[in-house]
């Protein structure tokens, strides 16, 4: 296998790393707090690295990739709207503090 380092090369293996580093925060904030905790910060890696990695499997014209990565941004966008709409309608209880 040639390898040839180009643009969508680097592109893929920093979306890979940016994808992967999503683990890395869920379990230090979990070590952190002493149980399983899913933090905003892992949905939002989620969410950019999987739009790099759906940008790469355009590139790579792969339907299976597109799919799988295509799906996956719906659901990371989905969660993290679900958290900041609670945290508004939370907000908007009586008696909140601002």
């Amino acid at each position: 296998m040639n390898f040839k380092l180009d643009f969508w090369l680097i592109l893929g293996f920093a979306a890979q790393g940016v994808f992967a580093a999503r683990f890395i925060v869920q379990w230090l904030v979990s070590e952190y707090k002493k149980q399983s905790v899913v933090p905003n910060a892992f949905w939002f890696l989620s969410l950019f690295g999987g739009l790099l990695l759906f940008i790469y499997a355009i590139h790579r014209k792969d339907p299976v990739f597109i799919l799988g990565q295509g799906s996956g941004l719906l659901i990371y966008s989905r969660n993290l709207y679900l958290i900041y709409r609670k945290r508004q309608q939370d907000d908007l209880k009586p008696g909140a503090v601002a």
